[in-house]
């Protein structure tokens, strides 16, 4: 099995700044591509950033030039640090990760479990 861990969520003032985490541990030959996605109340679940393997990343227009994508490949981690944080950035995020669990099984994408983040004066 493979398990993603987020945390850093939390409740923060509008401009200020969070860092999420997001640890995968079990069974782990390779990941691939990670991503943040975030879901607001009432509101589809939509992509904030990703990050190859090779540390190539894209993001949201709506978060371009405030948040920013890294990952630790030697620990399975993926970072979101998150600057200028707006109201409308309320949300729960949850990491996202395409893994081979040996070296010949396919691709299995997996979740955590989410962290919300509130911003509020």
């Amino acid at each position: 099995q493979v398990q993603l861990v987020e945390s850093g969520g939390g409740l923060v003032q509008p401009g200020g700044s969070l860092r999420l985490s997001c640890a995968a541990s079990g069974s782990i030959y390779r990941i691939n591509d990670m991503a943040w996605y975030r879901q607001a109340p009432g509101k589809q679940r939509e992509l904030v950033a990703v990050i190859t393997s090779g540390g190539i990343t894209n993001a949201a227009d709506s978060v371009k030039g405030r948040f920013t994508i890294s990952r630790d490949n030697a620990k399975n981690t993926v970072y979101l640090q998150m600057n200028s944080l707006k109201p409308e950035d309320t949300a729960v995020y949850y990491c996202n990760a395409g893994v081979h669990r040996t070296r010949w099984s396919p691709e299995y994408t997996y979740w955590g479990q989410g962290t919300q983040v509130t911003v509020s004066s």
